[in-house]
């Protein structure tokens, strides 16, 4: 009742407080959306009983990947080696012939380069800035394949993890057949990604405000009800994934029965014609408030949910997720659910930072009204615990784990709360055996723009022995140097030098640190800020387009070979092959070599790198120079 009684009362605000602005839809023409993530939720938002399979659905150890993923990855190593080699046709290292290394090796793919990309969090900031980055790696994007581009590097890749706006990102490529960032900002797909109304005010369907609001609530209200009838316990972070929905995945009520595991159930995917998604998220234990360090982190990928950590060590079917597990299986009496792992659900848990936006209401975009009404009712439903997310327990009295198997309930919250604002946890798996991780970072650390903070927290998590799991990271310095010696305002290397990795550190793939930083426009908005017109919308994407090119190489106009040289390091070193000179001078100006400055640093105010984008303009979105 109380979760209805919000919605009335955010709705009486948003009504209140927003400005008239030009209206959204809410429902695309469905008729130009084409080959799409499966809508097969068995009754929209609400989990319902099947059948179970035969084998029952049943927890496994994660002393390995699953057989599903291991086969997958077999499919994957033949599209990204033939991605690799159209990449470094216009990649090119000088004096060594990158192609026919990799045709040399082809007959051994543990020999060849596995690249993953992480995206941290940081609300719409992380989104766009994310996209940026993406579209700069995606091949389909127009120019991104000219010499000096990194078109293909996103289709070299076999992992793309994401967390909070990060996830945001990855679950709106995926719900809509992994699309791409270029699509998603033109009518390609009947509606674009338009961020102007705040996801509190609501898009409308072509009619009056009032009436539109009136309809995207009671759409929201009739959603997580119907779930809370099915008995399953509902909480804010129902509303707000269903709520983000609405800009993320094109189709009607925001992809309602779109479920995460569709994922792994469409053609293109199953031919592994593209990365893997990942999305990160916390445990946190009854009554914290803090998440620190130790925590367990879950991962959802396409087939399942769990984590490596030691707390839990084990993972679950994501299709039926939402089943009571009992001793790691459904039981013979019990029936089967499907539907729990809604799209919708699983992207707002890896975001449900719903104490902090208790702490920071007063530095959204929201009117006054609004923000007095939402701060009583959600401050109500903080006492009682219900910023987290309810997932029934599929580990419950299960042989794998510690401590996390006594409790029917998992509670969840956004993914970064522990520090790790990159989502780096599935990529340093010993099992998954990555050799490089582009880190890209939008964290708000230090006026809204990161500071390496998500770095230094895995590191000294993967010096825990108690949780870390065998994982290795390379030795990241404190935040204090990333600002003094500028590591926080362009790319870093970490790890570049594998006989400096010693311990646990030894396994650890090469990170490349891309930061957000300011080339076209002053990139570190709030986290909380809701609403974007076209026009951000654009500014914002190109300048992470900006940051993971370098300004298109006007920084560096060898970046594009030095990328190539941090993709080939760990794989010239398996197969004892010379580091190429090119490569050398690489990793002379971009590899952190232990240099360190501990001094409180002064504020950090960087200054634009290139010419300030004019926010006056029509949006465009091509931009890039040819």
């Amino acid at each position: 009742m109380r979760l209805i009684i919000f919605l009335n009362w955010v709705a009486a605000a948003a009504y209140a407080s927003q400005p008239a602005n030009p209206k959204l839809t809410v429902n695309p023409d469905m008729s130009e959306l084409v080959g799409r993530a499966l809508p097969n939720a068995p009754d929209g938002y609400a989990p319902v009983e099947v059948n179970c399979p035969s084998p029952r659905p049943h927890v496994r150890s994660a002393a390995n990947l699953s057989s599903d993923e291991q086969d997958w990855l077999k499919l994957r190593q033949k599209t990204t080696h033939q991605a690799m080699k159209d990449w470094f046709g216009h990649v090119r290292i000088s004096d060594f012939d990158t192609v026919a290394y990799l045709n040399d090796h082809a007959n051994k793919p543990a020999n060849l380069p596995n690249i993953g990309i992480a995206v941290s969090g940081g609300g719409y900031r992380a989104l766009m800035n994310g996209a940026g980055a993406l579209k700069a790696f995606d091949s389909r994007t127009e120019n991104s394949t000219a010499s000096g581009q990194l078109g293909g590097l996103l289709q070299s890749s076999t992992y793309l993890a994401g967390l909070s706006g990060g996830g945001w990102l990855l679950g709106s490529l995926y719900m809509n057949n992994f699309t791409s960032v270029s699509s998603l900002q033109t009518n390609t797909l009947g509606t674009p990604w338009q961020f102007s109304n705040s996801i509190l005010e609501g898009p409308d369907d072509g009619g009056a405000l009032l009436s539109s609001a009136v309809k995207y609530y009671e759409q929201l209200s009739s959603a997580v009800s119907a779930k809370g009838n099915a008995g399953f316990p509902t909480s804010l972070t129902d509303l707000w994934g269903r709520m983000l929905s609405y800009q993320l995945i094109h189709a009607s009520e925001g992809g309602i029965n779109y479920t995460w595991s569709s994922i792994a159930a469409t053609e293109s995917f199953r031919q592994a014609e593209m990365p893997m998604p990942i999305l990160i998220a916390d445990g946190r234990n009854p009554g914290e408030k803090v998440v620190g360090g130790n925590s367990t982190i879950y991962e959802f990928n396409p087939w399942e949910f769990g984590s490596f950590d030691p707390t839990v060590f084990g993972f679950a079917p994501l299709q039926y997720l939402g089943s009571t597990f009992e001793k790691g299986v459904v039981p013979p009496h019990e029936k089967c659910i499907r539907g729990y792992d809604s799209a919708s659900f699983i992207m707002g848990t890896s975001s449900s930072l719903f104490n902090q936006f208790l702490l920071n209401l007063n530095s959204t975009d929201l009117g006054n009204t609004a923000k007095k009404m939402i701060r009583e009712v959600l401050g109500s439903f903080d006492e009682e615990a219900f910023d987290i997310a309810n997932y029934t327990n599929p580990f419950y009295h299960a042989s794998t784990g510690t401590t996390l198997t006594k409790d029917p309930y998992l509670a969840i919250v956004d993914g970064g709360e522990d520090l790790q604002n990159i989502p780096l946890h599935p990529m340093i798996q010993p099992e998954r055996k990555l050799d490089v991780v582009f880190a890209i970072d939008s964290s708000a650390d230090t006026n809204n723009w990161p500071d390496g903070t998500s770095l230094v927290a895995t590191y000294e998590r993967s010096l825990e022995g108690r949780i870390n799991n065998g994982t290795g990271f390379p030795a990241i310095p404190d935040r204090n140097t990333f600002l003094n010696l500028g590591l926080n305002n362009r790319p870093t290397f970490f790890g570049c030098d594998t006989s400096n990795l010693t311990g646990t550190q030894s396994n650890s793939p090469l990170v490349v640190y891309i930061p957000n930083s300011p080339y076209v426009i002053n990139s570190n908005i709030s986290t909380f800020k809701m609403s974007h017109n076209d026009t951000q919308r654009d500014a914002l994407i190109l300048n992470g387009y900006n940051v993971a090119t370098m300004g298109n190489g006007t920084r560096d106009s060898e970046w594009s070979t030095c990328v190539g040289c941090a993709v080939l390091s760990r794989s010239l070193g398996r197969t004892n092959t010379s580091t190429p000179a090119a490569c050398s001078k690489c990793f002379e100006r971009y590899c952190w070599n232990g240099t360190t400055d501990s001094r409180v640093p002064s504020a950090y105010e960087p200054k634009l790198i290139l010419e300030q984008v004019n926010l006056t303009m029509k949006p465009s979105i091509n931009l890039i120079p040819t």
